[in-house]
């Protein structure tokens, strides 16, 4: 599952969050439930923001020249994008 960071607007502290892709949490109790943390005295309807963060993708460009790990033969034609 993907990890996505939310600030809690009562507090501004960020926290890092795992859910489906099509999942999209607004309020600190859904927060709460998904990531397993104790409410404490904010209220449950109180909103997060999910935050834009960009280290999640990878483009294989920047990776650079690799070695196949592969093995000789062991993809057939390198379909496995290592080679």
């Amino acid at each position: 599952m993907p990890t996505y960071d939310y600030r809690c607007n009562a507090t501004g502290e960020v926290f890092e969050v795992k859910h489906r892709m099509n999942e999209r949490l607004s309020t600190w109790g859904e927060l709460c439930e998904q990531a397993g943390f104790d409410p404490g005295e904010i209220a449950w309807d109180s909103p997060v923001t999910r935050l834009a963060t960009g280290g999640q993708v990878v483009k294989s460009s920047s990776l650079g020249e690799r070695e196949s790990s592969c093995g000789a033969g062991a993809c057939g034609r390198g379909m496995c994008g290592m080679n």
